[in-house]
């Protein structure tokens, strides 16, 4: 299953997450420690914003494997951006392994990728895309369910009026869970409409997504199994730094934060916390991470 780790704090080269640390999204990449398949070799992605020229976000995505890149190497080493998504994937099973389907995708400000599967996405794709602005459907390049899910979130956060909402990071984070709970309930209702298609085993939507517009950031774990969610964590302090190859957080300090939300941790360092199940990550603009339960 995909991996992907988010970073909002001081500009730092993005080799400090793809590359440096011992556990980096690159490692992740052949050998994911916290998942039942450990190889995301299906193509990668990595998005960053740089505010002083753009709200929108630059990306570069390939459908070559993360560790074989030397591209990718080259342009994170020299690269710096204070908010960075990257993934590595693991692509479905029947979905192709092409460009647009290559997370981080984005659209506008927003940024956004995903980890898991939504459950009979093939029998709800028409609803999903029925349901869409024209504005949403036209963002969609892919086919694979995270886009989809992309574009509901597009139409969500276009209602959330951002740039007016008292908290934004709040704003935001309501967005995304108004996006996953329409399409879980699509999903849920078809179960109760078509049996499983044959051959399948895991009739259950799994949720991890991360999203942000370069100001906040939101990262939700779920999922309608009984069993625990794909694994997801948060660590926050003052700054985030590597150092000959050792990478951690310096302690918090008011109004000089740094947030990572990551699938693995990426170090040994104290301070990863794993993201409770049903809950959302919200990364506010003084860089400070809260944790609380999804509204449903």
């Amino acid at each position: 299953m995909c991996r992907f780790v988010l970073y909002h704090g001081s500009p730092l080269p993005i080799s400090s997450l793809i590359t440096e640390p011992a556990h980096s999204i690159i490692k992740q990449s052949v050998h994911a420690d916290e998942t039942d398949e450990p190889l995301n070799g299906d193509g990668f992605g990595v998005a960053w914003y740089a505010p002083e020229i753009s709200p929108r976000p630059a990306a570069f995505r390939s459908v070559t494997p993360a560790w074989s890149n030397l591209n990718l190497l080259d342009l994170t080493r020299v690269t710096r951006s204070g908010c960075v998504l990257a993934h590595v994937r693991a692509a479905t099973a029947g979905q192709p392994v092409i460009e647009t389907n290559c997370h981080p995708f984005t659209h506008g400000r927003f940024t956004f990728m995903h980890n898991g599967d939504i459950a009979r996405f093939r029998q709800i794709r028409r609803r999903i895309l029925d349901d869409l602005s024209d504005q949403a459907f036209g963002a969609i390049r892919g086919s694979t369910d995270s886009e989809h899910l992309f574009g509901v979130f597009l139409d969500e956060v276009e209602g959330a009026e951002l740039d007016k909402a008292p908290d934004r990071g709040e704003a935001l984070a309501r967005a995304l869970e108004r996006a996953v709970h329409r399409v879980v309930v699509l999903s849920e209702e078809m179960k109760t409409i078509v049996p499983p298609e044959p051959g399948v085993e895991d009739d259950h939507s799994w949720i991890n997504v991360a999203v942000s517009d370069g100001i906040v950031s939101a990262a939700i774990r779920t999922t309608t199994s009984p069993l625990e969610p794909s694994s997801l964590y948060v660590h926050h302090g003052r700054r985030y730094v590597c150092e000959e190859g050792v990478c951690r957080m310096i302690e918090p300090e008011e109004g000089h934060g740094a947030v990572i939300i990551s699938s693995e941790r990426l170090s040994d360092d104290e301070g990863w916390m794993k993201v409770p199940r049903d809950s959302v990550v919200i990364v506010r603009e003084n860089r400070t991470a809260t944790i609380r339960p999804i509204n449903r």
